[in-house]
């Protein structure tokens, strides 16, 4: 009987005899996952509540405020009414419920110390890839084309670029994505350092777009 040996996650064995290698991740990677699908979720399940009340409020021929919009600039009601909130013919925050969803799936998977293949983790990443994508162009339709700022919106937008970075950096630190051996290093050593310069990033273009307003 062949004996595997597990390390960083990955399980070897099966790789010796032809057959598809696993990795299962840590507990804190784990742990992430679950806690940013949690918060996308929650901000998704708000954002289709208030939606639904705004359409009931159409209906009716009254108004609803969003408790979100604060300001003119923190204006939920705003984006929420946008075109741009139903890119695909539907709610955004309805693809949230299904995408976030399977986050957790899969970080409570991982806590249970389950292992996935390679395609597995690829294909992962490349949702997120389409996550962080997506809210990328949310970010610039939201403080360029709409004028306005969705606080549960923001809340998404971080915890799907801290998902991408850190299944990024898993998939390349156990060699499911080619990369230079100085990536690798530097994913294993700082991993956090580049969700935080791109949410800081954010952050700066959010304060510089509204700046006249935030000193006022």
């Amino acid at each position: 009987m062949s004996k595997t040996t597990v390390r960083e996650g990955v399980s070897t064995g099966p790789e010796r005899h032809g057959g598809p290698r696993t990795a299962g991740g840590s507990r804190a990677f784990a742990l992430l996952l679950v806690i940013t699908g949690a918060a996308g979720l929650l901000a998704a399940w708000v954002i289709t509540i208030d939606k639904q009340k705004l359409l009931e409020a159409k209906v009716a021929g009254t108004t609803f405020t969003p408790g979100c919009s604060l300001n003119p600039v923190v204006s939920c009601g705003s984006v929420m009414e946008s075109d741009q909130a139903a890119v695909f013919g539907f709610p955004n925050p309805m693809l949230g419920l299904v995408a976030y969803g399977i986050v957790i799936c899969v970080g409570m998977s991982l806590l249970a110390r389950a292992t996935f293949p390679r395609w597995y983790w690829l294909t992962f990443n490349a949702g997120t890839l389409f996550g962080v994508g997506f809210v990328t162009w949310l970010q610039f339709q939201s403080l360029y084309r709409i004028n306005a700022l969705c606080l549960w919106c923001s809340l998404a937008w971080v915890a799907t670029i801290l998902m991408f970075w850190y299944v990024t950096s898993f998939n390349v630190r156990n060699d499911f994505l080619p990369a230079p051996r100085w990536l690798k290093g530097f994913f294993g050593e700082f991993t956090w350092v580049v969700p935080v310069l791109h949410i800081g990033i954010i952050g700066m273009l959010v304060l510089t777009r509204w700046w006249e307003f935030w000193t006022s």
